[in-house]
């Protein structure tokens, strides 16, 4: 459980400082769905709906980005990020609302 703690934590520092780019990527991909939940992906800043998500683990997270998931296509409609842009469009939207 510390862990955890200690892992939203830093994911909140993250997110707080979330660059303009981070930003823009999110709103013209991932924005799309998460803003508001559409086809049940969980929402931006909803913590609670990313934490079991998260426990998987980043590279089950980046593996489920880049082959679609449930609603989700392929590389969730951000077809020229990188794995880091994915992992910090991931933490910008699992983490609390700044």
């Amino acid at each position: 459980m510390k862990v955890w703690l200690f892992a939203a934590a830093m994911f909140a520092a993250i997110a707080a400082q979330a660059s303009p780019a981070v930003e823009s990527r999110y709103k013209s991909s991932c924005g799309i769905c998460h803003s508001n939940g559409a086809g049940g992906a969980p929402k931006t800043h909803d913590v609670a709906a990313w934490q079991p998500r998260l426990e998987k683990g980043m590279d089950q997270m980046l593996k489920s980005i880049q082959n679609g998931y449930r609603g989700m296509p392929p590389k969730g409609m951000c077809f020229d990020c990188s794995d880091e842009e994915f992992e910090a469009l991931v933490n910008y939207m699992a983490s609390p609302k700044p």
